[in-house]
């Protein structure tokens, strides 16, 4: 047999996958799995770091805080003033502490779906 000779048996068309396909597929799974789980972990994070700027009463005029409370209203638009209370730092607590939450439950919820695909 030479070298231009197909292997006895195997032809491409017989396995349209491949052997390395699920492997491929696994990863691109993992990949992104990692990428939603960084994206919630990152929104988070941005909304956590609020809380505590706000609880240690940074200065409002500084442009980091100033950037971080914009992103964390954003993140937290849906959830603005759910809670009402008379006490400024735990309205502060649970309005940007729940999307917190439901932003890490969900996203490592949708990672392990995808890890599982």
């Amino acid at each position: 047999m030479s070298n231009t000779d197909p292997v006895s048996g195997y032809h491409t068309y017989d396995q349209p996958t491949g052997p390395d396909r699920p492997v491929r597929r696994h990863a691109a799974g993992r990949r992104a799995a990692l990428t939603v789980c960084t994206i919630a972990d990152i929104a988070a994070g941005l909304l956590a770091l609020w809380i505590l700027l706000f609880l240690l009463d940074a200065n409002q005029a500084n442009v980091f805080v100033t950037f971080v409370h914009g992103m964390s209203d954003w993140l937290a638009w849906w959830s603005q003033d759910i809670f009402t209370m008379d006490t400024e730092g735990l309205r502060v607590i649970l309005n940007y502490g729940l999307p917190a939450v439901m932003y890490l439950a969900i996203g490592h919820g949708i990672a392990a779906r995808l890890n599982r695909a």
